[in-house]
């Protein structure tokens, strides 16, 4: 048995549908600014990763130089000629420096 009770059975349904749209978008609305904070959370989570990354990778290049040095007499004899400009009794060193520019301007 199907009752028509006109027009108020429309309304209601419109109304319910009206109030559930409105809940969805007040839920929406209250966790917004949380959906935010995490995608921005995310982000940071990402940069770190790779500045990590990046640290470990000097990490390793840094202890290879330090157990070269360490471990290996001619890797300290090379950087002595080069920095330190060492040489052995009886070698020549020949020097290459930059030519000295003048760093006032013309006019």
């Amino acid at each position: 048995m199907n009752v028509d009770v006109g027009i108020w059975g429309k309304l209601t349904r419109v109304v319910v549908f009206l109030l559930f749209l409105a809940g969805l978008l007040l839920i929406g609305v209250w966790y917004l600014p949380l959906i935010r904070q995490n995608e921005r959370m995310r982000k940071e989570i990402m940069r770190l990763d790779a500045q990590i990354q990046k640290e470990e990778g000097n990490a390793r290049q840094l202890k290879t130089s330090i157990d070269a040095l360490r471990y290996d007499p001619k890797a300290v004899e090379r950087l002595a000629r080069e920095q330190l400009r060492y040489a052995k009794p009886g070698e020549t060193v020949i020097r290459f420096e930059e030519p000295v520019t003048n760093s006032s301007p013309r006019r």
